[in-house]
C-alpha cells in the first residue's frame, strides 16, 4: 500500500456520532503513516482550520458537513490539490438517535438517512469521479451489523434502514465500477465503544451481561479490532474483492 492517498471522513453530527475508539487514529498512525501514505481526514471532535497540517505534513484535516454536496466535492478537490491523486476513500460518517419506531418522527428518520446513507453516496460519487479516470481506487463504506439484522431491544429504525441501504449501495456501486478498476466494499461493525454507544457501555453490569448473552465472543470489540478489516479492504490484499460487506461482530450476526 505504499504511496497511496487515502481520505477518511468522520461526522461531527448534531445527534450521536460514531468512530469506534481510536479506529481512524490507529489506522493512520499504526499503518498509513508507517507505510509512507498521505491521508486527508475529516475531524469529528473539534472544528479545525481548513488545510491544517498533521502528521509531519503528510496529512490534511478539514471540517466538512458531509450533507453538503459542494463541501464534499471541495474535500476531494483539496486532497487532489495537495497530493495529486486519490486511492482510498473511507466513508465513516454516522449519526443515531434510538427511538421506538412508533414514536420516531419522520424528520428524525430522514436526518439519520441523510447523513448515514445519502452522504455516503455523495462521498462515493465524488471519489469515483477521480478514481475512474485513474482506472484504480478502493472505496470502503462503514455500514453496521444493524444493516443486516434487526435492532431488537435498542429500537433504531432510521439507523438500521440507513445502514441496510449502505450495504446494498456498496453492492450496486461495486457492480457499476468494477470493470473500470474501482472497488467498493463495506465493513459492518458490531458492538464497539464509541461516542454513539457510550451511554450503553457506561450503563454497568447489565450491558455486559447482554453482550455475554447475545455475542458468541462474549464481549464487545476492542480498540484496534476493526483496523485489519478496513486495511484489508483498502489495500492490495483485496484487489479481487468488491461488493462485499465484511462483518466484524464477534459472531453476533451468526446466531
Amino acid at each position: 500500500m505504499a504511496d497511496l492517498i487515502a481520505l477518511v471522513r468522520r461526522e461531527p453530527g448534531k445527534l450521536n456520532y460514531s468512530t469506534p475508539t481510536g479506529m481512524t487514529d490507529l489506522i493512520y498512525d499504526g499503518y498509513f503513516k508507517s507505510a509512507g501514505l498521505d491521508i486527508t481526514r475529516v475531524p469529528y471532535r473539534d472544528v479545525v482550520a481548513p488545510l491544517t497540517d498533521l502528521g509531519e505534513g503528510r496529512s490534511l484535516a478539514l471540517a466538512v458537513d458531509v450533507r453538503d454536496e459542494a463541501a464534499v466535492a471541495a474535500l476531494v478537490a483539496a486532497a487532489l490539490e495537495r497530493f495529486g491523486r486519490l486511492d482510498v476513500m473511507v466513508n465513516n460518517a454516522g449519526i443515531s438517535d434510538p427511538t421506538p419506531a412508533e414514536d420516531e418522527p419522520t424528520s428524525l428518520f430522514r436526518e439519520v438517512v441523510e447523513v448515514n446513507l445519502a452522504a455516503a453516496f455523495t462521498g462515493c460519487r465524488e471519489a469515483a469521479r477521480v478514481m475512474l479516470p485513474q482506472g484504480s481506487g478502493s472505496i470502503v463504506n462503514v455500514a453496521s451489523v444493524l444493516g443486516l439484522i434487526g435492532t431488537w431491544k435498542i429500537p433504531n429504525a432510521g439507523y438500521a434502514a440507513s445502514k441496510g441501504g449502505v450495504v446494498n449501495l456498496t453492492r450496486d456501486l461495486a457492480s457499476q465500477w468494477a470493470a473500470r478498476g474501482v472497488r467498493v466494499n463495506a465493513v459492518a461493525p458490531g458492538w464497539f465503544e464509541s461516542e454513539m454507544t457510550a451511554e450503553l457501555f457506561e450503563s454497568g453490569e447489565g450491558w455486559q451481561r447482554h453482550l455475554q448473552r447475545t455475542v458468541p465472543a462474549g464481549r464487545a470489540g476492542r480498540e484496534g479490532e476493526l483496523d485489519g478489516a478496513l486495511l484489508f479492504l483498502a489495500g492490495d490484499a483485496s484487489t479481487y474483492v468488491t461488493g462485499q460487506t465484511l462483518v466484524v461482530d464477534g459472531g453476533w450476526s451468526a446466531v
